[in-house]
């Protein structure tokens, strides 16, 4: 089994990884939008991977949790690069 965590923020943007990086260094909010997007897609991962278990509608909210944090670093993103 490979310890590689698929969907983390350097894999779902990969041409922004120092934005990334410099991101989590300047902005507090950043980083713990990170953080928490680390920690929800690492539960997800558990609960597909069946080392955790979860009812449908845990795993649901916490793709759905995901997916709006990810919106949400991705505007960071794009304000940040035209700055």
């Amino acid at each position: 089994m490979s310890a590689h965590t698929p969907h983390e923020l350097a894999d779902t943007f990969p041409e922004d990884t120092a934005a990334l990086h410099q991101l989590k260094l300047t902005d507090a909010h950043f980083a713990r939008l990170a953080e928490r997007h680390h920690e929800v897609n690492r539960t997800i991962h558990r609960i597909e991977t069946e080392i955790e278990a979860a009812s449908d509608e845990r795993l649901e909210a916490l793709k759905k949790e995901r997916l709006h944090l990810l919106d949400e670093i991705a505007a960071m993103l794009e304000n940040a690069q035209a700055e």
